[in-house]
């Protein structure tokens, strides 16, 4: 079953109402290596460092934005580039504006993101003094060969290395992890997944590759040395790595691209899995998982007219399915004419209930953990 193809947007997603991100894009000025996928300038849509000033405007104006009452976090976040491996008095300017911010109340949290090459004692001892609380590493696979021929330039120790130097400090670690890079295979991306829950990050984000303009990986694609993940491939690797990250309780924060680069991408992309909506369409995947266990494995039915199921209500969208998906394909297996969804405050995030059957009560409840579960003891 196919997705229909994206066409480009303007829209933005609205923030979180008691997390806001002040975004700081800074392209990759100290970056040593050139990633076959990487285009930052065409992701971050600027070609030099911010200012100063330039940061402190931005923040004021974020500040003025956002509601200043209890219980409301707000972060200011560098994005983009290596953070620190550029010179040490740019990480000093960068950072001056948002710690003064910090210093007197104003936000609540400043985090990076870096290479996990370009971490040292040296480093994390700037960082500190600057009140930076999370650092997040640009891991990508936990695979040498993955990430040799994607010219990461580091290694998979590189990467333990790193992750230890953050916990050391004390600081929250945060791991970006992409799928379907040149060399990688699926048992790979899940190893990595895997490998990452056992670093125990406080979050994660995750991304399908893209083929993008002026990156080396565009000249791959175009002599047919690189083929992207289709995106129906790519979002049933997301799902499966959702799941590892769900079974430990780690928080994914991302997957697939924020709004604003998704706007500053478009019309860049030549090939790839691209999509505005790529995680409600791997949490539509997962839902859809769900549904079909409880009505075949719980419930034991192989027919229904009417299934009622309760469900947060944030996840409402993604139980039905992008474009109806999921009811179009229970009503193709279980002849269902209606699946009624409505919210239940009670249950938590990507947790499904089933209630009813054709009326008749069941009462069955399943999370992601216990997917996670059930997909472990499958592939053990």
């Amino acid at each position: 079953m196919r997705w229909k193809k994206w066409k480009p947007s303007q829209t933005v997603k609205k923030m979180s109402k008691t997390h806001y991100i002040i975004p700081i894009f800074v392209p990759d000025l100290g970056c040593p290596h050139r990633c076959v996928f990487c285009s930052q300038k065409r992701i971050t849509g600027m070609a030099g460092a911010p200012s100063g000033k330039k940061i402190t405007d931005t923040i004021e104006q974020y500040l003025r934005t956002i509601p200043d009452k209890t219980g409301i976090r707000k972060e200011v976040a560098f994005y983009g580039g290596s953070f620190t491996a550029v010179d040490i008095s740019l990480q000093i300017e960068l950072l001056s504006p948002a710690y003064r911010f910090l210093s007197a109340g104003k936000i609540d949290g400043i985090r990076v993101s870096t290479r996990p090459d370009a971490l040292s004692e040296e480093k994390m001892a700037l960082l500190s003094t600057y009140g930076v609380d999370t650092v997040e590493l640009g891991v990508q696979s936990m695979d040498d060969v993955v990430l040799y021929q994607s010219g990461r330039g580091h290694t998979s120790r590189d990467v333990l290395r790193a992750a230890a130097l953050v916990r050391t400090w004390g600081m929250k670690l945060g791991l970006q992890v992409m799928v379907g890079l040149p060399g990688d295979t699926e048992e790979k991306d899940i190893s990595t997944a895997t490998d990452l829950r056992a670093m125990r990050p406080d979050l994660v984000r995750i991304y399908p590759c893209l083929v993008l303009r002026e990156t080396p990986m565009a000249d791959m694609f175009r002599k047919g040395e690189y083929v992207p993940l289709t995106l129906e491939d790519a979002v049933e690797r997301c799902k499966k790595m959702l799941l590892i990250f769900a079974s430990a309780g780690i928080n994914v924060i991302r997957i697939g691209l924020q709004p604003s680069e998704q706007i500053n991408l478009a019309g860049s992309v030549l090939a790839g899995p691209y999509h505005p909506a790529f995680r409600e369409l791997v949490e539509s995947a997962l839902a859809c998982d769900q549904l079909d266990i409880l009505l075949s494995e719980r419930a034991g039915i192989n027919a229904a007219d009417t299934v009622e199921v309760a469900v947060n209500e944030r996840d409402i969208s993604a139980v039905r399915g992008h474009n109806g998906r999921n009811v179009k394909f229970l009503r193709h297996k279980y002849g269902i004419r209606e699946l009624i969804t409505f919210a239940d405050s009670q249950l938590g995030r990507g947790a499904i209930r089933l209630v009813t059957i054709d009326g008749i009560d069941y009462r069955y409840t399943m999370s992601r953990t216990d997917l996670a579960a059930k997909y472990e003891t499958r592939v053990h």
